[in-house]
């Protein structure tokens, strides 16, 4: 969350006014109107980058079990990201499915999509969420005043933040008992030279 981004009530308004078009039913196999790698492709060309069939499959499935939801959310995360000042940006490629792949996916395994444009809390979540996965902080917040908020309203964050902890404790903890084995080592050489 280095760079300055947009205004987050632009982005929540934005997305609380999402037009109908993209909370229609997700193309899943047969069913659902709404074909949501076409949609995506559109967010990548509209920030000058074009993609290839491979990055789009992702966007495409035949189990609603298992994707409605994330397919749902990607087009929520895809009117959002539309946005001019995203577009302005020129975000590249990798950043953009930073947040239409893997922040989608994350958020959708805990949530239901239409919550992220009926519920205020997750509007701000995910605007929140896809600026600090391309990161930017909203305008007129420091990095610790974003950072605070972000792990404050996110669940998935949260998490995310806390399985960091935990991996650099456990970083740190090898780090010392690997230095009290080798102190205890040379102590032990030392006493055997002698």
């Amino acid at each position: 969350m280095n760079q300055i981004g947009p205004d987050l009530e632009v982005l929540t308004h934005r997305l609380a006014e999402t037009p109908r078009e993209f909370l229609g039913e997700p193309r899943i196999g047969s069913s659902g109107a709404i074909h949501v790698a076409a949609l995506i492709n559109d967010v990548l060309k509209m920030n000058g980058t074009k993609t290839s069939y491979a990055v789009l499959a992702r966007f495409q499935s035949r189990d609603a079990k298992t994707d409605r939801n994330r397919l749902a959310l990607a087009m929520i995360a895809a009117w959002l990201l539309a946005d001019d000042w995203f577009v302005k940006t020129r975000i590249a490629q990798t950043e953009l499915l930073k947040v239409l792949d893997d922040a989608v996916a994350e958020l959708a395994s805990a949530t239901p999509a239409h919550q992220f444009v009926n519920d205020p809390d997750r509007r701000e979540e995910l605007a929140r969420v896809a600026l600090a996965r391309l990161d930017y902080r909203p305008a007129g917040e420091t990095i610790a005043q974003a950072t605070d908020r972000l792990s404050s309203i996110s669940g998935t964050e949260r998490r995310r933040l806390l399985e960091a902890s935990r991996a650099a404790e456990e970083r740190a903890r090898s780090i010392r008992e690997a230095l009290a084995r080798k102190a205890a080592e040379e102590s032990a050489d030392k006493w055997t030279r002698d």
